[in-house]
């Protein structure tokens, strides 16, 4: 299930409006979250549809708490590249990567109850000591790539926007606006004297990874769905004989077995 939504305005032809929603994962993994009906897309089948709207003006609704920072990277592209007005409205959230794709609109604008975080990129690592080291200089590296979305957004300095960042720095309406994040405050104009930090939330039950997520998903479907093995049964499930995007024709135990190869392979993936 992709987490955008195109809907053309009726009124208007020239306008269309359009939902971003979910997780936002890479090319890579689209057809896990396809498998297990997950809201989820990959940068190649959004370009491939926003191309149909071309010189339109588009009204970008994200509310996500975000993802894969690659795939983030193509969505922005994408919106930067797009032949027609790019507006952003923040709906409940644009957390971490999805704080990256806000900064494509050529306005943004947030609802008074919304809310934006900006973090540092994360990942998973195994390997030797220099697999770690070298991966800590990647991060590095990825940093400041997302940095530069939010300096040409905000014109704020490299230094206090890598300080928000290491800082896990969430704002409310009336700090994103102070910030530079956004140009507006919905329903209220610019005027913020009306919003105030009133957005509530519970820090364990935020979730920025899609990946952690999909694996808590696995740890679940495996738990309720465990059975006894027979002893004649192989320790280990039979590679699956069937392309992933085909009908399962395997148990459940080895489904399970290539979903949790997907996730070793994505071990380095940056978050």
């Amino acid at each position: 299930m992709k987490f955008w939504n195109f809907i053309q305005n009726a009124d208007n032809p020239d306008e269309v409006e359009l939902r971003i929603e979910g997780e936002i994962v890479s090319d890579d993994d689209a057809w896990i979250y396809e498998w297990f009906g997950i809201q989820a897309t990959s940068p190649n089948a959004f370009r491939t549809e926003l191309a149909q709207y071309a010189g339109k003006n588009i009204t970008v609704w994200i509310d996500s708490w975000g993802g894969d920072t690659t795939a983030a990277a193509g969505i922005y592209n994408a919106l930067k590249e797009h032949k027609g007005k790019v507006t952003v409205k923040i709906d409940g959230k644009a957390v971490s990567a999805a704080s990256v794709i806000a900064m494509a609109g050529e306005e943004v604008k947030i609802s008074p109850v919304g809310i934006i975080m900006v973090h540092n990129p994360w990942s998973g690592i195994r390997g030797e000591a220099k697999d770690m080291r070298h991966m800590a200089d990647v991060l590095d590296e990825v940093k400041e790539t997302i940095i530069n979305a939010y300096q040409m957004k905000t014109k704020m300095s490299r230094k206090k926007l890598a300080e928000m960042m290491d800082n896990e720095t969430w704002m409310s309406p009336k700090t994103a606006l102070s910030e530079g994040f956004v140009d507006e405050i919905l329903y209220t104009g610019t005027d913020d004297s009306q919003a105030q930090n009133s957005f509530t939330l519970s820090r364990l039950a935020i979730q920025n990874s899609a990946s952690e997520s999909m694996r808590r998903f696995i740890e679940q479907y495996n738990k309720i769905n465990a059975k006894p093995e027979p002893h004649n049964e192989p320790s280990e499930p039979p590679e699956p004989t069937e392309s992933p995007k085909g009908e399962p024709n395997n148990s459940k135990a080895q489904l399970l077995s290539l979903k949790q190869k997907q996730l070793d392979l994505k071990a380095k993936e940056i978050i």
